[in-house]
């Protein structure tokens, strides 16, 4: 009898074990797992979900019902932002901001993101934490080495369509700048050991996070040796301080040009980093002209192969891959939200099956996340720039407002998104 008694404790125990463990995202070779089955997913960019979920009352209604509709769409995949940091009077800027100065935090945009990440855990998914941004828009690279070296931030003439170049040059300055490096460092044990105040739950114990990602799109430009350097020092301080979570880079793959600085094999090929990320942009990149729709074959010939070659990379990585960012313009490039969206739902419908039949082959390509949902939220101004009070959609304060965002209206849009996340289960 005591035998069976043992023998009854030794398998609740494992058990136990086992559902604890397999309740984080893993990796297994080039594969994503879950609950000891591959986890392919069809998800999105809810960038805002955190200033939704510390807003007003009405922001975090509007928070449930966008993540009810993400949820009816079979939508398990989110990848959020968990970070901001500037003043209030920072252009093109999204507000209200995590972090006003070094140390100093919004304790109800602090609370929002517990509220999201609860609210998501009610519904089975998983958030990529995004930690830091290379653009202005969350503040980022360039509010650190501001608050740093005490110098205005030299904002691209975004709105007159002025040169950027200023802007790279100062944000690529980051990955080199030890106290720049060290204030973002800071956040990040403070973000990533943080408890949820809601449930009780450390970040690091929490399986609805599915990895850590150390910035939206860093890029190394003309500093790949002090950006590969940061890479791997920031994965490797991520690892211990959160064992139990993926960490990834958030960039962009290889981009459409050299001078980005940019390689998926080598930025990802560093131990600390778990899976590969890519980004896919036949629009900015200048191969589709949605008021030129003759360019667009050629566009996805150019699509089908860039994506191919970050396939190949990764699996030569020996590590998984995930496409978290591509989206395209309404047709004829319009901001209305009455305007067509015939070439957007071509392009996600050959995205979707792109990535469902790499799946089926065993490919290191392991899901996609669409930029982005804008659900219920309108422009303030469709094709102008975002004001505080306008509602949050997509589009973050630095792009034309409505440009890429998919709207609670887009009914074939949002059919087709069903149609992909019922396959990739």
């Amino acid at each position: 009898m005591k035998h069976s008694i043992w023998l009854i404790l030794l398998v609740f125990a494992a058990i136990s074990y086992t559902s604890a463990q397999s309740a984080f995202v893993t990796v297994n070779g080039d594969q994503l797992i879950l609950i000891g089955q591959p986890y392919h997913f069809i998800g999105t960019n809810l960038w805002y979900g955190m200033n939704l979920g510390g807003g007003t009352a009405e922001d975090k209604a509007r928070l449930i019902r966008e993540l009810d509709r993400l949820e009816d769409l079979g939508i398990t995949n989110l990848r959020i932002m968990a970070a901001s940091e500037g003043s209030e009077d920072s252009p093109y800027q999204n507000k209200p901001i995590l972090q006003t100065a070094p140390g100093i935090y919004d304790d109800n945009l602090l609370q929002g993101l517990d509220f999201l990440l609860v609210e998501m855990g009610k519904r089975n998914m998983k958030a990529v934490v995004c930690l830091s941004n290379f653009w202005m828009w969350s503040g980022g690279f360039p509010q650190y080495l501001s608050w740093t070296n005490k110098e205005k931030i030299p904002y691209p003439d975004v709105e007159g369509g002025g040169s950027w170049d200023g802007f790279i040059n100062y944000s690529q300055s980051f990955y080199s700048n030890k106290k720049a490096v060290g204030l973002y460092h800071d956040f990040l044990r403070f973000i990533i050991t943080r408890e949820n105040s809601i449930s009780g739950i450390k970040y690091t114990d929490d399986p609805t996070i599915m990895s850590w990602q150390l910035a939206n799109e860093p890029r190394g430009y003309e500093e790949v040796v002090a950006y590969r350097k940061w890479i791997k020092k920031t994965a490797k301080l991520i690892q211990q301080l959160d064992p139990n979570h993926l960490v990834c880079i958030g960039a962009e793959g290889d981009t459409s040009t050299k001078i980005s600085g940019t390689d998926l094999y080598k930025d990802s090929k560093s131990k600390y980093i778990d899976y590969a990320t890519t980004h896919l942009w036949i629009q900015n990149w200048g191969w589709f002209d949605p008021k030129d729709t003759s360019t667009y074959s050629l566009a996805l010939a150019k699509a089908k192969n860039y994506l191919d070659g970050q396939v190949e990379k990764a699996r030569k990585l020996g590590k998984p891959l995930v496409l978290e960012e591509f989206g395209v313009s309404r047709d004829n490039g319009s901001f209305d939200i009455s305007a067509p969206v015939s070439f957007r739902n071509h392009f996600y419908n050959w995205i979707f099956d792109y990535t469902s039949q790499e799946i089926t082959q065993g490919s290191p390509l392991q899901g996609c996340n669409f930029w982005s949902w804008g659900g219920e939220g309108r422009p303030g101004e469709p094709g102008g720039f975002w004001k505080v009070g306008d509602d949050l959609i997509g589009d973050p304060a630095h792009e034309l407002q409505g440009w890429y965002s998919v709207y609670d209206t887009d009914e074939e849009t949002i059919e087709l998104i069903k149609t992909f996340t019922q396959r990739t289960k």
